[in-house]
């Protein structure tokens, strides 16, 4: 079970309209999907129209509450299923750093037990928060691959070399095996110059980028407020396109051969 990352210090960049859709397309081709909200903002569980029970949130995973398989609830559509977050996530940073190995709590949780997610699940998808604190760290260590999805404006451009030393860290001090499986240029707005510019100067400086765009529609920004994928939504929109197009790139697109952990 490849366990992928998305993440990204700034906010609103669409990450998480990206796992829920991009998640919801996987599933649609076959492929067993496991949502983990790891934001205390818990985005990723109300755009599903979901709430997490009392008790059964990735807070209670990581905190060693509650075993991850019996937090996973099914999110509505076919294949996919969530560990949904809850507002006390918001803790969890602190709460973390007294804990020894503290960057290794969320890998443990998914990884070790008596019954292992990997054996349930074709991929498992991290929502991670928009900062790279503990819990982002946690993700990224947890992680085989991540994702970083990038708005289409320059301000967005400013904060990814950062992130890119952020990851080399991790890879050198937590997580040698973590690789990047690409940048998803989001917010696309085909109109302007400006967005076509982003899009060349980020495929220049990271070839891992996908081919496909997300375009910036009103129908993607509304799917959340009903607690639907976008195909449930508005299976005919640009959006849903894009998100299908970008599942079908992620299948194809071979992966770099995994160091041992």
């Amino acid at each position: 079970m490849p366990v992928i990352a998305f993440a990204n210090q700034k906010g609103g960049v669409g990450k998480t309209t990206t796992v829920i859709n991009l998640g919801a397309a996987l599933a649609a081709r076959g492929q067993r999907v496991l949502l983990l909200d790891l934001d205390a903002q818990a985005n990723a569980t109300s755009g599903l129209g979901l709430r997490a029970p009392e008790g059964r949130s990735s807070y209670d995973v990581l905190l060693g509450e509650v075993p991850a398989a019996r937090a996973v609830l099914p999110a509505g559509v076919d294949n996919l299923w969530l560990i949904p977050s809850s507002p006390a996530l918001s803790g969890a940073d602190v709460e973390l750093v007294p804990r020894e190995r503290r960057e290794y709590v969320l890998r443990r949780a998914l990884r070790e037990g008596e019954a292992p997610l990997s054996a349930a699940y074709d991929a498992l998808l991290i929502d991670c928060p928009p900062s790279l604190g503990l819990l982002t760290l946690n993700a990224l260590t947890a992680a085989d691959e991540v994702i970083i999805p990038v708005q289409c404006e320059y301000l967005a451009l400013e904060g990814l070399g950062q992130l890119a030393r952020t990851l080399e860290l991790v890879r050198r001090e937590l997580n040698p095996a973590l690789r990047l499986r690409g940048l998803v240029m989001t917010m696309y707005d085909a109109r302007t110059n400006l967005a076509a510019q982003v899009v060349e100067e980020v495929r220049r400086h990271f070839p891992q980028t996908f081919q496909t765009v997300i375009p910036r529609s009103v129908r993607l920004s509304e799917a959340p407020s009903h607690g639907l994928t976008i195909f449930a939504y508005d299976g005919a929109s640009r959006g849903a396109q894009a998100y299908a197009a970008l599942a079908d790139e992620l299948l194809a697109r071979p992966s770099a051969p995994r160091r041992p952990r």
